[in-house]
């Protein structure tokens, strides 16, 4: 008895550990994500504008590219707008974010 169970334990065991996490695969889509991308989900955006841009508290952002410029978008990060305060990302972030955004229409 003891040895069977012994034994369901190690085989079950294993079939876990070779089913993984999945981590392997998130690190290689982080890999290939638009630097913009990540940028937006590592610093406090995706609080207001949702993880998809779909918009929370702050305004949706699927299509901003087609209302404003990379320009413009820069300008909103870095001085805010509305109730967006101003320097909600820092450095090469902000045109990384920007950029990304830009492309949204």
């Amino acid at each position: 008895m003891k040895k069977w169970l012994v034994g369901t334990v190690l085989a079950g065991t294993l079939a876990l550990a070779a089913c993984g996490n999945g981590e392997e695969t998130k690190t290689a889509d982080k890999s290939n994500a638009d630097p913009g991308l990540t940028a937006f989900q590592n610093n406090s955006c995706v609080g207001c504008h949702g993880k998809n841009l779909e918009g929370a508290s702050g305004p949706n952002l699927t299509q901003v590219g087609a209302k404003y410029s990379k320009a413009e978008i820069v300008d909103i990060i870095k001085n805010g707008k509305g109730n967006m305060p101003k320097g909600q990302a820092q450095g090469d972030d902000v045109d990384k974010i920007a950029e990304y955004l830009s492309k949204q229409k």
